[in-house]
């Protein structure tokens, strides 16, 4: 904790004396608040992840990229394993919050599938949940994970999961949408943290969006209506389905590895994970109910 205060406190951002506050809530960076001049900004700590496919000189990119697009806060510096950012006073949303305002976050959510790809540089970034799961999966059974067992149960769930996907365009995805990652300034609505983002298929999140934030089957197809302007086809309609339950087979896998491999200051992953396993069987007989056994 003292290192880190020591580091930001030598940044060259910096124009006057600071007042450091240690930020909570991430599950796997270290993030503190900093007053100085009159101002208030968001210092983030991480190194890349390998695997976790986190590679921060990206996550850099993005979030200048949403910034210059109107999605995100300012990046006033970066340097390796730190960027600080402009803190947006605001209220972060919750899973209630999303559901409430389905619509807004709709649209959102389409501008910044569409707009992100002109603001964005470098090698092109590829976020597709299932090559995901398969690599979790790799990397699971190298670190002999508690969940080694169960691999060949997630991946034969996975390839049916990918198999009812519909096509839809390339876009520019987020790919980790929490309720957290919205925060709204009483005028607007802001995105953050943009560690997944890359391209791939708006139905990840669509998926992540109503998963996350518990929506109903109603509340769901109404976020879809207002998305693709239009009633969803049935085809749409399974293909949402089948992507929240890969959402959250993703997320607990994410959970498992970073059991092996993050430490957090107060983050239970185990925890994490039974929380996602349970929210995964939910949303499995919800699918099957629809669509028949996976």
């Amino acid at each position: 904790m003292s290192e880190n205060r020591d580091r930001i406190a030598a940044l060259s951002c910096w124009s006057g004396p600071l007042d450091i506050e240690p930020l909570h809530g991430g599950l796997s960076n270290e993030s503190y608040t900093v007053a100085c001049g009159g101002e208030k900004y968001v210092v983030r700590f991480g190194t890349d992840y390998p695997f976790h496919h986190v590679v921060r000189e990206r996550e850099v990119m993005t979030a200048r990229a949403a910034h210059a697009a109107g999605f995100a806060p300012e990046v006033v510096h970066a340097e390796p394993g730190i960027m600080v950012s402009r803190f947006i006073d605001g209220h972060t949303y919750d899973g209630e919050d999303v559901r409430q305002n389905r619509d807004e976050i709709a649209s959102l959510m389409r501008r910044f599938h569409a707009s992100l790809p002109a603001h964005v540089s470098g090698a092109g970034f590829i976020f597709w949940v299932f090559h995901v799961i398969r690599d979790y999966a790799h990397t699971l059974k190298k670190g002999k994970s508690r969940f080694e067992g169960e691999l060949p149960r997630y991946l034969e769930l996975a390839e049916k999961l990918e198999a009812v996907q519909t096509p839809l365009p390339i876009c520019f995805g987020h790919h980790d949408l929490l309720p957290a990652n919205f925060i709204h300034d009483g005028t607007r609505l802001w995105l953050i943290d943009f560690e997944y983002a890359g391209f791939g298929t708006a139905m990840f999140d669509l998926a992540g969006i109503t998963s996350n934030a518990g929506f109903s089957e109603a509340e769901a197809g109404e976020l879809l209506a207002a998305y693709f302007e239009a009633a969803p086809s049935a085809a749409i309609l399974q293909s949402h389905a089948a992507m929240q339950c890969a959402s959250l087979l993703r997320e607990s896998m994410w959970s498992m590895v970073s059991e092996l491999h993050l430490n957090a200051p107060g983050v239970d992953y185990e925890a994490y994970t039974a929380e996602n396993l349970e929210r995964l069987a939910a949303s499995l007989e919800a699918y099957s109910a629809t669509y028949g056994k996976v």
